[in-house]
Formats: C-alpha cells, structure tokens, sequence
C-alpha cells in the first residue's frame, strides 16, 4: 500500500504545473480584443485551481467588475489526493474561518464562489469576497458535484493535469462548454482531438506552440538544466514557493473565438515560391505531386503556394497558423478511411518497390492508403541531407484544400 502511495504522489508531483499571470493575461486578453464582452454575464468555473496556490483564480477575481462575470467559481483537490498531504498544514484563512474542519481539511476538496456581493464592505468585488465551502468528495474534475458545476457554468479555463489531459478535454467536450485550457502541443495528433479541430470544434489559442510557457513547479521537482535557464532568462529565477521550468511543447486550446484564428497567412505565389524559397527542396524544383492521389506536396508551412486551387498535403505544424476562412480541412493523413473518402487510391506493390529500392524506410505497405510521393527522399531527414526518412515534424500530417468561405481567398499581399 505505502508503494501505491508513493506512486501516487510522484505522478501528482509531475502534474503540477503552475500557470504564470502573463500567459493567463495574454490569452484572456485575444478573446476580449476580439469579443470585448466574451465573459459579461457569464459563469467562469476553475477547476483545478485553488486561490491559494493558482494564478487563474487571482486573475478572473481581479477582473470581476471588468470582465462583468455573473459569478466565479474554483474548486481544488484535497491536500491527501495529491503530493501536498505529504506535508500540508492548513494556513490561516482556513484554520480561522468559521468553517474550518481538521478532518475534512485533508481529506475533501474545496469549491470557491465569488459573485457580485461585496462581502467587506469596500465597494470592490474581488478575492476577498471569495466565499469558500469543503466539497463532499476530494474535489475531483469527475465527480459529480464538480460536474454539476461545470453544467451550471457557461465557460471552464483551466490547467488541467497532464497525466488526465484527454480524460478532462473529453469531460470538457460531453459538457458542450466554451473552454480554454492549456495543453500538450502533441494533442493535436491525437486520434480523438483531430476530428474536433478538422471540425472546427477546437482550435488552437492565440498563444501559439511557438512561444515558450514558463511554469513554476514544487521546490525540488526534477527540471532540465536547460528548461531551468531558459526560465531563468525569461525572468523566472526560482524563489522561495517555486523552481520554474520553461515548456515549449505547450499551448492553449480552446473553442472561443480569437482574431489570431482569423489572420490570413501571408503567401507566395507557386512561381515565387520556386524561385525565392528559403528551402532548397522547394527553391529551383517546386512541388511534387502525389502519384496516387490528385493534391500537391507541400513541405513546409511557409512554402504553401497562394495561387494554388487544389489539394495540399500540408506540415502539422500549419495548425499553428489556421485559419477556417481561409482553409478547409479535409483529411489526415494518418486516417486512412479519411483519406479513401477523399480520393486516394491503395498504393501499389510496383510503387512500393521502387520506393524501397530509393531507399524509402517508412512503414508504408502495399495496399494502404498513404499518398506516395515519385521521390521520397527529395526532404530533408534526421540522419542525413539525402535519405532516410522525413522527420517527424516536416511529415505531412493533415490535406487542406483552399476554400473561399466567408468571401475570402488566400491571397498574396
């Protein structure tokens, strides 16, 4: 049993990430520029987030009257259902509130309310008018008491652990919340999360996987020498309640509307492309064409050519820079059902033999649905400059076709 509990607690360790005030601020703000009532009159749950300890609870009470929140709402997990019970004592806003309980301080989560009652009497509605309860359970996001808040609440942002990140989008998704919660960049090639962003169900936030996150993390948690000065140098030495780790393979996800999403990206020409392209696959040589499916391989996210009509095998990494107006999302490449209803025929036995005997190591078979390229070793490879395979992140991974919704057009400017 005390091995399970070690367990236990060195897999909550690992998911305590703790959200800086900058990047809540940063993305909260894209919503309201585009949507400058996006929150006026709404419920805002936080689950996840004790005020004592997260920055999203401090930020949403700060800007209460602001925002014209309804009403805020947080909860927290009990101290036992994570590493703190290791080592947790009650502080004083607990111990001296008229609620206080010595049992279920350890043992029961705890559910935040602030609504527009200005409870000390200073004409300011913010975190000290929080009222605060002991929920029944531990205060996990799958009970039914948290999920009863969720179905009362219009909007949930949060930073929800790691380790339950697909468990908690899809409690997310069944509720038919707006959200916006933070995630793992790799999320986006999830079996289940892609159809949700082909759909436009979800989308990226304006605080795109290329900007890096700093997040504090418990004092003596294991941080990589290099995530540990990266933080440093964005301003985040370690102090006295944390060490900080920088996590470039994070970013917000979320289905309320930003003016980022909107943004046309910027192209060139497919004669353009070809003679000015910074990348020698595409500089002097153009594109390929796939030789089992009518639709054109593009490398590379900013080698995407403005005056092509067709299909495009695109880099995952184009998602980053989606627009829906601009775009449609068609299939991807790693659904192969997707991929016949869209046109692609089997590869054939003939097409597999040469590309192995071109050295092509890919786990393709004959049969299968993967659109072939005449030359597969034309991209650049993590082994070398000449063969091999693509690497991960130059690997086609989704097929978008130009579209003209909204009265738009890519256009170059």
């Amino acid at each position: 049993m005390a091995n399970v509990n070690l367990q236990a607690a060195k897999k909550a360790r690992k998911d305590e990430f703790y959200t800086q005030w900058g990047d809540i601020e940063r993305e909260m703000n894209a919503y309201l520029e585009y949507d400058p009532d996006v929150f006026r009159g709404k419920k805002v749950l936080l689950p996840c987030d004790d005020p004592e300890w997260s920055n999203f609870t401090k930020f949403f009470a700060l800007h209460f009257s602001d925002f014209g929140l309804a009403k805020l709402v947080s909860t927290s997990y009990a101290p036992e259902s994570n590493f703190k019970g290791e080592f947790y004592a009650p502080t004083l806003f607990e111990t001296e509130s008229p609620v206080y309980d010595l049992d279920k301080s350890r043992n029961n989560g705890r559910v935040f309310t602030l609504v527009p009652d200005d409870l000390t009497g200073d004409d300011v509605i913010n975190i000290d008018d929080l009222h605060w309860e002991y929920l029944e359970g531990d205060g996990d996001f799958r009970s039914d008491e948290v999920t009863a808040l969720r179905d009362e609440s219009d909007v949930v942002i949060t930073n929800p652990p790691f380790s339950l990140w697909r468990e908690f989008l899809a409690w997310l998704i069944k509720g038919g919340k707006k959200f916006s919660i933070i995630g793992p960049d790799s999320a986006i090639t999830y079996t289940e999360i892609f159809p949700l962003i082909q759909n436009n169900k979800l989308w990226k936030g304006a605080t795109g996987s290329s900007s890096d996150m700093v997040f504090g993390v418990p004092k003596g948690a294991d941080v990589a020498e290099a995530d540990r000065l990266k933080a440093e140098r964005l301003g985040y030495p370690p102090d006295d309640r944390y060490d900080y780790t920088r996590l470039g393979n994070s970013c917000w996800f979320t289905n309320v509307e930003h003016g980022r999403r909107h943004e046309p990206m910027q192209l060139m020409t497919i004669a353009e492309n070809t003679k000015f392209s910074k990348h020698k696959e595409v500089q002097g040589v153009g594109y390929q064409r796939y030789v089992n499916f009518d639709a054109i391989e593009v490398p590379f996210r900013d080698a995407i050519p403005s005056d092509y009509d067709g299909v495009m095998g695109v880099p995952i990494s184009f998602l980053d820079k989606y627009n829906p107006d601009q775009f449609e999302i068609i299939a991807n490449l790693d659904d192969h059902a997707g991929l016949r209803e869209v046109g692609v025929e089997p590869i054939s036995a003939e097409f597999m033999a040469g590309y192995r005997a071109r050295g092509g190591t890919g786990a393709q078979r004959a049969g299968g649905y993967w659109p072939g390229l005449p030359n597969p070793n034309r991209f650049p490879t993590s082994e070398s400059s000449s063969g091999g395979r693509t690497p991960r992140e130059d690997r086609p991974k989704a097929l978008h076709r130009e579209g003209n919704r909204g009265g738009l057009r890519l256009q170059r400017t």
